[in-house]
């Protein structure tokens, strides 16, 4: 089977999403200081993910004032997005919803079903990416769990070394 992960160094895939806010998120059409970070989770049955995303959510604004403009996408409805979104404390961030089997694999997520009647039929797996402002992929991580997770505060804590050396892309190379 060919490797059908993004390539970072390359175009980012599409996506476009919904927001909770009756709104309409389009990645071509964002235009950071540095980097759009996408962040996967999974949804909010995920106990693991509140913990990351709150987490984010208290970083939010280190990562703004260093030109990163962040949302969080799950394959959520509407419903259950603006429950995380609220119950977790996550406003201001952006929320999209409703992400698409398609779209997760483009990406490069997991994706898995439902164990429990809390989980729904099927959700990706975490992940997260940067993109630059031209739309070119710079950074991706997909677990296949929900323990791995990135090192947000690592990462926070590079993204002016990344500018100020014009670090390239790691991983360029295709299967």
């Amino acid at each position: 089977m060919p490797d059908t992960r993004p390539v970072p160094g390359r175009p980012a895939p599409d996506l476009k999403l919904d927001l909770i806010i009756d709104a309409e998120w389009d990645l071509a059409e964002q235009d950071p200081g540095a980097f759009t970070m996408i962040v996967f989770y999974r949804g909010v049955h995920c106990p693991i993910c509140r913990s990351f995303l709150t987490d984010l959510r208290g970083m939010y604004d280190g990562f703004l004032s260093k030109g990163v403009e962040v949302i969080n996408v799950s394959m959520d409805t509407h419903e259950k997005s603006t429950k995380a979104h609220e119950e977790w404390g996550l406003d201001p961030i952006p929320m999209g919803y409703a992400l698409t089997h398609e779209q997760a694999r483009a990406w490069g997520l997991y994706l898995s079903e439902g164990r429990t009647d809390a989980e729904p039929e099927t959700f990706s797996e975490p992940g997260l990416a940067l993109v630059t402002p031209d739309g070119t992929l710079y950074m991706v991580e997909a677990s296949s769990a929900p323990f791995l997770r990135p090192d947000l505060k690592l990462l926070l804590s590079k993204i002016d070394m990344i500018r100020e050396k014009d670090y390239p892309p790691r991983g360029t190379l295709a299967a």
